[in-house]
């Protein structure tokens, strides 16, 4: 057996089963961009079938393999596996035979985090968004910083790479801090981010634990939402919080105004522009700030900053207007995020008709009734709830439950609501709704066949 591997001396040679999901691809590029030899392999490659990430991956100097074994060898001193791998997959078998040390993602990205000044950003929503945004403002403030991202970021895939990595030479390392495996317990950052606390993976109490570990093992700086009220129960120092329009918040966003797809605030005297959507980026915009003034970026910098930020991959990303329909792509997937998806739409237009499809039966069976209470507040009379049916993944899940049963609980509070089993039948179905003044608003995540699905529905509009 190869020796314990506790810090980033400890390995040079590293092999990832299932390279190409977001959270493997990320910290593969990140350490190859730091002088690590990086391999590995994924069920999604076939011999004769393009594979973009693959492609990416190789140009970025990752040698990918399909999954047989074949890319781990006696040189592999390190062998990662993501969540979703089981220890019957033939890769774990050969790694175990060659006594090559078998880690989780997270657990490598723990190492990674240790061996740099860290921000961890935590919380069950905007994680993504405000790594991005926090990001893109220490890069400006010239402070060279690097990011390990659940999400591609707009600027670095206009550079032809996934955009969920990037290594700069300064010490700051931005990461994503994940509850839904609990592996936020597992970092010590220098200075711990939440953003807030709401159901979706777990019950509310298992969550709470979490983050107060997460709060314990932050060493420096922890910046809690005071607008959030659950994440404020954990405030360290509410001058060194956030929050919207929220006297207690050292950092608090005043004056919000939303207009067409720019949004304006204040904070602290300084004016605020962006090309976002609704409060909860104005939110994650404060987040951003309170970190990065804390660790001396001037609030000048923030804005102007901000004021450039492109957002990131199919998080309220626009994807056009067409014949008076804007049609926006989201990933939100939880009730809080849907629910406040739809609310940030409807400043833009009229009528929102909103998509969704569900992902997974067990989890569309455990938030059943808060999917249905919080889409059908957000809704307005006018507004419309469309959903396709649940996407399977595989596995053994019970199918005993059809996203037909949120549809006709939602319809029987008095909403707009319609069901499309299938979702290649949906724009025939909405075109008669599809009229000037619209936002068409579609929703789902962990489906990789939802990008394209979304842009070719865009372009048949």
């Amino acid at each position: 057996m190869k020796g314990m591997i506790t810090k980033m001396e400890d390995f040079q040679n590293v092999f990832f089963i299932g390279v190409a999901g977001v959270g493997m691809s990320a910290i593969a590029q990140y350490l190859k961009g730091i002088g690590k030899e990086v391999s590995g392999s994924d069920r999604y490659f076939h011999p004769v079938e393009y594979n973009r990430t693959k492609e990416q991956l190789e140009a970025a100097g990752i040698h990918c393999f399909l999954q047989d074994g074949s890319g781990i060898s006696d040189k592999t001193d390190l062998v990662v596996v993501s969540t979703a791998i089981e220890d019957t997959v033939f890769e774990v078998q050969k790694a175990k035979e060659l006594g090559i040390t078998i880690i989780k993602r997270s657990e490598l990205l723990s190492i990674i985090a240790k061996s740099k000044k860290t921000i961890a950003v935590a919380g069950t929503s905007g994680k993504s968004t405000t790594s991005a945004m926090l990001y893109q403002i220490l890069l400006d403030a010239d402070l060279e910083p690097s990011i390990i991202s659940g999400a591609g970021l707009t600027s670095i895939i206009k550079d032809g790479k996934i955009g969920n990595a990037a290594v700069g030479k300064g010490d700051w390392l931005i990461i994503e801090a994940d509850e839904s495996d609990g592996s936020v317990v597992q970092y010590e950052p220098e200075i711990g981010l939440l953003l807030n606390i709401d159901k979706d993976h777990q019950e509310i109490d298992e969550l709470i634990e979490l983050f107060t570990i997460f709060k314990k093992n932050t060493k420096g700086l922890f910046v809690v939402n005071q607008s959030n009220t659950l994440a404020k129960t954990l405030s360290a120092n509410p001058q060194n919080d956030f929050g919207f329009e929220n006297e207690d918040a050292g950092y608090s966003a005043q004056n919000f105004d939303q207009n067409g797809l720019s949004l304006t605030f204040d904070l602290h005297n300084q004016k605020f522009q962006m090309t976002s959507l609704g409060r909860h980026s104005v939110e994650n915009a404060a987040a951003a700030i309170a970190v990065a003034h804390q660790i001396g970026v001037p609030l000048e910098t923030c804005a102007a900053s901000l004021s450039k930020y492109e957002g990131i991959y199919r998080r309220h990303q626009v994807l056009g207007q067409k014949n008076g329909v804007w049609v926006i792509d989201d990933y939100a997937h939880n009730p809080a995020k849907c629910a406040a998806s739809i609310r940030a739409c409807q400043p833009l237009a009229e009528k929102v008709i909103a998509w969704f499809q569900p992902h997974g039966y067990g989890p569309t069976r455990f938030l059943r009734h808060d999917f249905v209470d919080e889409i059908s507040n957000a809704l307005r009379p006018q507004d419309e709830i469309w959903m396709s049916e649940i996407f399977y993944a595989g596995g053994t899940a019970v199918k005993d439950i059809s996203a037909d049963d949120l549809i006709q609980d939602i319809k029987a509070k008095g909403k707009n609501a319609h069901f499309v089993e299938d979702r290649n039948n949906l724009l025939e179905a909405l075109r008669p709704e599809l009229k000037e003044g619209t936002v068409l608003l579609l929703m789902g995540a962990r489906d990789p066949g939802l990008e394209d699905f979304c842009k070719n529905l865009y372009n048949g509009i």
